[in-house]
Formats: structure tokens, sequence, C-alpha cells
């Protein structure tokens, strides 16, 4: 009897770990590492009183409504995700997770998410985490996915957001400085999710989800892919020319943008149906621009507070 009660207790702790590791699926865990990292870059750079203990619940705040935008994103889009193989392995299409539990999930998430931001930080930062949430969740994942090649470019408002919602958090105010964050993940988002898209058009083809690709064709993202560089490498930089950051933040922001236009340069000179390395090569480097462009302002804020609190 005690090696069988051994054995239901594993299956049992078994089974409760695999839920939750579907659950926390749900929240898209890689996009909501990427929001809690911007959120946590524009608390860095603002002024303001906080306490460390209320803003360490203020971004696991912002992160579980990153997760709630996910699982509610997920939950609307499971019949067109069950259509594509880049995603039909989610909980939902792969039914590990019904519909019900997913909404209620998301919802629930949603909710806690706001208040206890509104509580921990301020009103402010809790409206713009709730219309955060609204705008992706509703406007986005049920609407203009399906109605725009331009999707991405409006819809990634929403993902451009929380650098301004962690600033606000600490100042309470909503500055000019941190809607340069915005402006950077704004224009990131496009030439990031179109390279991705290049690669993927058969399957948005197959779900009915008009990307640009799909829609303009191949030449056409490409186009749009280096126009937005050209506009992104410039503003990436623009932090050390305000006062944001000082030069080397400027120096390295300025050849991750040289390097980004350099590979959207070779994309645009290469047919798909002659090399897809260019488009997976400038989706990884996205990948790597935005974080190392937020590392280097983060880093940059820690060494002006050591500088000023005598620490250095």
């Amino acid at each position: 009897m005690p090696i069988a009660d051994g054995f239901f207790a594993r299956t049992v702790l078994k089974f409760r770990f695999s839920r939750a590791a579907h659950f926390i699926a749900l929240t898209k865990p890689r996009v909501m590492s990427l929001a809690i990292f911007t959120a946590l870059v524009g608390m860095a750079l603002a002024s303001g009183d906080l306490s460390f203990g209320r803003a360490v619940i203020s971004i696991s705040a912002i992160a579980i409504g990153a997760g709630a935008a996910g699982a509610l994103n997920m939950w609307y889009d499971a019949p067109i995700d069950a259509k594509m193989a880049r995603t039909s392995n989610r909980p939902l299409p792969a039914g590990v997770v019904s519909s019900t539990e997913a909404l209620v999930f998301g919802m629930g998430l949603a909710t806690i998410s706001v208040i206890v931001l509104a509580f921990s930080a301020n009103p402010l930062s809790a409206c713009l985490l709730a219309a955060t949430i609204i705008f992706y969740s509703v406007f986005y994942t049920m609407w203009l996915k399906f109605v725009t090649p331009q999707n991405i470019v409006i819809g990634g408002a929403a993902g451009a957001l929380p650098p301004v919602i962690g600033w606000t958090a600490i100042s309470g105010s909503l500055d000019w400085e941190p809607w340069l964050l915005f402006l950077i993940i704004f224009l990131w988002t496009p030439p990031h999710f179109w390279a991705l898209a290049l690669l993927k058009s058969t399957d948005y083809a197959a779900a009915r989800i008009p990307m640009l690709p799909v829609v303009a064709g191949e030449v056409a993202t490409k186009r749009q892919i280096f126009a937005y560089t050209i506009v992104l490498s410039p503003i990436g930089a623009a932090p050390s020319f305000v006062g944001m950051a000082g030069p080397l933040y400027g120096i390295l922001a300025t050849a991750l943008g040289i390097e980004f236009l350099r590979r959207a340069w070779l994309l645009l000179r290469t047919p798909i149906d002659v090399s897809r390395a260019p488009a997976k090569s400038l989706f990884v480097f996205s990948i790597i621009y935005l974080y190392a462009v937020f590392t280097a302002l983060l880093v940059d804020a820690a060494v002006r507070w050591l500088l000023r609190s005598g620490g250095i």
C-alpha cells in the first residue's frame, strides 16, 4: 500500500505541474518577459519615491497584466491557432485547456493586475495597464487583426506601452520621456513581425489573416521593413541626445541600428525563393536589438544612480 500511495501521490503531483505548465503557457511567457523587462527600464529611468517593495509588487502586476492579455488572445484565437503549424500545439487547440478555463483565467488575471497596480503604485498606471489589456485582447485580437494588413503596426501600440506604464508607476505622471521608449518599440514591431510573417506567410494565408506578405506580397513587405528600419535606427539612439542616456549608449544604439539596417537591406535584395536566411537573420537580430538597447538603457540608468549616490 505505501508503494501504491506513493505512486498515486506522484501521479497527482505530475498532473498538477502539467496543468500549471499549460496555464503558464497561456500567458505567452516570452512575450510577457519582454513586457516585464521594458516596464522595468521605464521604472529605472523615472524619478519618484516608490519604495522597493511597492516597485516589486508593481512590476509583478504589470507582468500579470501582460499574461492576462496573452491568455485572452489565445482564448479568442484558438480556432485560428489550430490552423497554423506554428501555433497548433498551444494549450487550447491541443485540447489541454478548455475555452472556459482560458477565458476565466485571463479575465481573473486582468482584474487582479489592474487592482494590484492601482494600490501598489497609482490609478494612472493602473488605467494605462487596463487600456493596454483591452486594446490588445479586444481591439487588436478580435477586430484589427482581421481587417487590415497594417494590423501589427497599429496593434503594436499595446506591446509598446509597458515602459510608459512602468514610468508612470514610479513618477505618477505622464511625461514625454517614456513616449520615446514607446516609439522605439512601436517602430521596432513591424520589421520584427513582418520578417517572421515572410517566413510563415502560408500559415497566415491558411488562417485567412491579412498579414502584409499575404495581402501585398513579398517585395512590398520587404520595402516596408526597410523603411521602418531607416526610421528606427536614429530613434533608437535618440535617448542619448535628449539627456535620457549617456554618449556610450548613443554609440551602442547607433551601431546596433546600422547593423539592423544592413540586415534589412540584405533582406530587401534577396528573394525568399532564393534564400530564407536573411528573413530569419533579421527576425533573430531584431530580438537581440531590442533587448540590447533596453539593457544598455538600464545599465546607463544604474551607473548614473551610482554616480549620484557616490557609489562610484
